[in-house]
């Protein structure tokens, strides 16, 4: 079972192409034009043991937002597309990581149902010249677009850097959690039959 997708999204403020394959070894291709993203997917890719590739154009000489939310949306559509029926998978993931003075949590429920937890921290401020507000922006396209509940947390931390690093790595440990499939698992994960 080949479990890829590739979606394109072109809009006034974006051109978006971004290919992912759930199975794969954390091979990633990432030039979103956002430093700190590109390095944030890198890691979502390699943490997840996932293969991806995002091409990514966008108004960010008016400012990031855009662009980082399409990619979200389009992310959450890869997966969506990938999962297909979402027979056999786990469809629960859940990881904690640390990361120097930070320890962040992330559950995912791939149920079909868009919803977010955010308890997040964060200043308002930049790393280089990435909005930290827009973290939230990234994880609400997904939720919004694959059809999950995701609870990201982060419980302690200092260095802002390391606690959205922090989450982004457990994003990534648990949707490759989630994602697996268990050869013990007959249709879906549910007793409604359905996902």
């Amino acid at each position: 079972m080949s479990r890829k997708a590739t979606i394109e999204r072109v809009t006034k403020e974006t051109q978006i192409k971004l290919s992912l394959e759930i199975d794969g070894t954390g091979e990633a291709k990432i030039c979103t034009s956002v430093p700190f993203l590109d390095h944030m997917l890198d890691l979502f890719a390699r943490h997840g043991l996932f293969n991806l590739q995002v091409d990514a154009r966008g108004d960010i000489d008016i400012d990031f937002h855009h662009t980082v939310e399409d990619i979200g949306i389009v992310l959450g559509q890869a997966f969506k597309e990938a999962l297909g029926d979402k027979k056999g998978i786990r469809r629960y993931g859940q990881a904690t990581v640390p990361m120097d003075e930070t320890l962040a949590s992330v559950a995912v429920d791939i149920s079909g149902r868009p919803y977010l937890v955010y308890h997040v921290a964060l200043p308002k401020v930049k790393i280089g010249e990435f909005d930290v507000e827009l973290v939230r922006e990234f994880f609400q396209a997904v939720v919004n677009n694959l059809g999950a509940n995701i609870h990201v947390n982060v419980m302690y931390g200092d260095n802002v850097h390391h606690m959205v690093e922090a989450c982004f790595k457990a994003f990534a440990r648990a949707m490759d959690q989630a994602t697996q499939v268990d050869p013990r698992i007959e249709g879906v994960m549910s007793t409604k039959g359905k996902l």
